[in-house]
């Protein structure tokens, strides 16, 4: 008897499993015809921002671009190193043909960056302010940061189809958590005594975080950011799979067709890119913590 129960219960839990599969992949599919084109015109301001820097960056003269972009890079950092690696990484990535694709990149990366910002730095103050809160969205970031890149497609496929919109948002979801945690972690290790000495002061709750706590926490939040720039230029190629354009795209076609140089060039323009955002942001990073020092040592 026991051995015939036995025998039963891995084809009673194969039929469960499946049964619950079958009604999550049914009511999936019937919130998608419902509310697909609801949520389509929810999210087209999204694309109608992205729309707008990618024109910005592919239809103004070359030149232009190359000065604003070193622009921010003197301003983030203060360094001609950086801003000569810069203009020197743009160039090559002009004369090898590869300059549409990367300004379309970069206007990705771009509005993806000010999405998750705009997102993930009021989740990290809510953190910061309630240990209950943190112990339910850590385990929510962890599984954020440990699911494969891959699976972020297959819901915003189903729900929005292919294009821009749903690609920008996987790589929002797949980039945002570093925002959040570092938010979090930065404003929990400003020092209490400064803490103490605001309440003295009669400061309010919203006049101590947006005077003391934020200001504070501004390096350590601007490496989060740094992050997520970083995860959101790793998920370029994956996201071009739904039809994000840029340099993930000839990557992809570099892959399946076997082109070898194709695929080299454009890897290369994506690390040269990466490389640039990352000295600029780590060192703007950098100056700000160097001025909070002084300003509080």
């Amino acid at each position: 008897m026991n051995q015939d129960w036995l025998e039963a219960f891995p084809a009673l839990g194969t039929e469960t499993l499946s049964a619950l599969r079958r009604f999550i992949d049914g009511a999936f599919r019937h919130f998608t015809r419902e509310h697909g084109e609801a949520l389509e015109n929810f999210f087209e301001p999204l694309r109608q921002f992205l729309l707008l820097s990618e024109r910005l960056l592919t239809q103004s003269p070359w030149p232009l671009v190359m000065a604003g972009i070193a622009l921010v890079a003197w301003l983030a950092s203060r360094s001609m190193k950086i801003v000569a690696g810069t203009l020197l990484t743009l160039l090559a990535i002009g004369i090898l043909g590869m300059w549409e694709d990367t300004m379309k990149t970069i206007s990705m990366i771009f509005v993806c960056t000010v999405v998750a910002i705009a997102v993930g730095l009021p989740v990290g103050i809510v953190m910061s302010r309630s240990d209950r809160l943190q112990r339910y969205v850590n385990p929510t970031l962890d599984v954020m940061q440990t699911m494969p890149s891959f699976v972020y497609l297959i819901p915003v496929v189903m729900l929005l189809g292919i294009g821009r919109v749903p690609g920008l948002i996987a790589v929002v979801i797949y980039a945002i958590p570093p925002v959040i945690r570092f938010t979090n972690l930065g404003i929990r290790l400003v020092d209490k005594d400064l803490l103490e000495a605001a309440d003295a002061f009669g400061s309010s709750g919203w006049q101590r975080m947006r005077q003391v706590q934020l200001p504070l926490a501004l390096p350590t939040i601007m490496a989060g950011i740094n992050q997520t720039i970083m995860l959101s230029l790793s998920m370029v190629v994956i996201a071009s799979m739904i039809g994000v354009q840029g340099l993930g795209q000839p990557v992809l076609k570099a892959i399946t067709n076997q082109y070898f140089t194709m695929g080299l060039l454009n890897g290369m323009a994506i690390v040269g890119i990466a490389i640039v955002f990352d000295r600029a942001s780590q060192a703007y990073g950098k100056r700000l913590q160097k001025h909070l020092e002084v300003q509080h040592g």
